[in-house]
């Protein structure tokens, strides 16, 4: 079983990925990941400060990003599971 640390950094990496799939670094004013995963419960947040002019909707990415941190811990509990 995955510990709560490895939960946590593979849930950030995953959303982490999906913002600067969208946005390069230096495009953002600000962003924001936080995970926490306590008793077996994954809660992601994640906020994202792009500029008005930017090609992609500052919201969308970060729900997009916050689905990807969840799938990125199911599979990494599948992963544990098959072994």
């Amino acid at each position: 079983m995955p510990t709560d640390e490895e939960v946590v950094q593979t849930a950030a990496e995953a959303a982490e990925g999906v913002i600067f799939a969208h946005y390069k670094q230096s495009e953002l004013t600000d962003f924001d990941v936080t995970v926490t995963f306590e008793e077996g419960v994954l809660d992601v947040d994640v906020y994202v400060n792009a500029p008005d002019d930017a090609a992609q909707d500052a919201d969308a990415v970060a729900d997009e990003a916050a689905r990807a941190a969840g799938d990125a811990v199911d599979e990494l509990f599948a992963a544990d599971e098959d072994e």
